[in-house]
């Protein structure tokens, strides 16, 4: 959410980019919020002038009480009240207004850095660089649910008998390299500084509000019914939401936290949930990077984060690339984004393991999150980035360290949380 001193100072800006994001259905809002905000304006001026009006007819009361004057002062009081009435009906359209800027205000998106490439959706994304040569061995590389299943790894079936399309059971040594590659993923950020966390895994619904546009809440987030609370989709979510109305000292920053969480998505207006495989699936669990910064700092924090998660891939032996997010593929809260996407050599071609993004201070205003500096108070700049989501993580490792033979080839860096084992080898 930006700030409405901002829009109304710079309301073509805020309408330009609402044209660069394609949300030209939207251009009418930024009038709208403006005339809103005049409105109440105009009425907080006259709730001070009442209140002033109150005040000085008030002290006429005692002064006529004091001289004896009491039909004077009682018309007076007559007077006085009807002042509270009036201040009491303001008030409420105030509250009204508010109500009504706010609700606005929480759909203009925020302003995209200058550096994002303008376009449409997804399919307009630039690639910026690839890290690692994509491979295509001499043999074929099955489905990875194939590779699984081989492996007596993977159950979909019980899976759907117990919990429906979208779910699964890793089992045996898949489950354990899977397990295997969140371990090294919490100590592979530890290692970079980030202090680990495992945060809620439900969050309530004002901090949803705080953390993401409501069309993306309405295509993720699933509620817990009769309660105010909602099964995270990231953990990104309840790690903003842990400095919700807090004012942190500038010292303090950085904050650059790891958290581990599972992860629960709806996938509404997806491209569905695969029936055989675990790329599109309702849960799945995740290591995710999270950053709390100066203004100032948060494009050097973003280029750090998402250049980690190509590091922790290349360990892994896999190639990568990234790619700049256009301007309409970009959710209403955030600056800028880039995705980094793993090789499939099956298919010949890249998919997303990771997206990296910087908010500015969207969802800091949303949750009230500053920082207290020499020169005064400010809105901290957020920023998130996955440093591994899985089984998607976990199918560019089956991929890219697939032998011939139907073995998989495990990378180095997970060998001791596999407890030495260098393969896994079809039994």
């Amino acid at each position: 959410m930006i700030d409405i001193k901002f829009l109304r100072e710079n309301s073509e800006k805020v309408k330009e980019n609402i044209k660069k994001k394609f949300q030209d259905e939207k251009l009418p809002l930024v009038d709208q919020v403006i005339e809103l905000y005049d409105q109440k304006r105009d009425q907080l001026m006259k709730m001070e002038q009442l209140r002033a009006d109150r005040n000085r007819k008030s002290a006429e009361i005692g002064a006529f009480m004091r001289e004896g004057k009491k039909e004077e002062a009682e018309a007076i009081k007559k007077e006085v009240a009807t002042f509270g009435d009036e201040i009491d009906l303001l008030t409420k359209q105030v509250e009204e207004l508010d109500n009504q800027i706010t609700k606005i205000m929480m759909v203009i998106p925020n302003i995209i850095d200058e550096s994002v490439p303008i376009g449409k959706d997804d399919s307009e994304n630039v690639e910026i660089e690839r890290f690692g040569e994509p491979i295509v061995p001499s043999y074929e590389i099955p489905h990875h649910a194939d590779i699984c299943e081989a492996l007596n790894g993977l159950d979909k079936e019980s899976a759907g008998r117990t919990s429906g399309n979208g779910f699964y059971y890793l089992i045996g040594d898949i489950a354990r390299l899977h397990s295997a590659m969140i371990s090294y993923a919490r100590d592979f950020m530890i290692d970079k500084g980030f202090t680990y966390c495992v945060p809620p895994f439900m969050i309530r619904g004002d901090v949803v509000n705080g953390v993401m546009s409501f069309a993306e809440m309405d295509a993720m987030m699933y509620k817990i019914e009769n309660e105010d609370l909602y099964l995270i989709g990231t953990s990104e979510h309840s790690m903003i939401g842990k400095f919700k109305g807090q004012l942190i000292k500038e010292s303090e920053l950085p904050l650059a936290l790891t958290s581990y969480s599972p992860c629960f998505r709806k996938e509404v207006g997806s491209h569905g949930i695969e029936e055989r495989g675990l790329y599109r699936v309702h849960q799945f669990e995740k290591q995710e990077m999270v950053v709390l910064c100066k203004p100032e700092e948060a494009m050097d924090w973003y280029n750090k984060m998402w250049s980690y998660t190509v590091e922790f891939f290349r360990s892994l032996d896999v190639p990568v690339r990234t790619l700049e997010c256009c301007s309409g593929d970009l959710a209403d809260l955030k600056v800028k984004s880039c995705d980094v996407e793993a090789w499939s050599p099956r298919q010949q071609k890249y998919f997303e393991v990771g997206s990296c993004s910087t908010l500015g201070d969207a969802q800091a205003r949303r949750l009230s999150i500053r920082a207290k500096g020499e020169n005064g108070n400010y809105l901290v700049s957020t920023l998130n980035n996955t440093v591994l989501a899985t089984p998607r993580g976990l199918i560019a490792v089956l991929e890219n360290n697939y032998q011939e033979d139907g073995s998989i080839k495990i990378p180095k860096a997970l060998q001791p949380y596999m407890g030495g084992k260098e393969k896994i080898n079809i039994r």
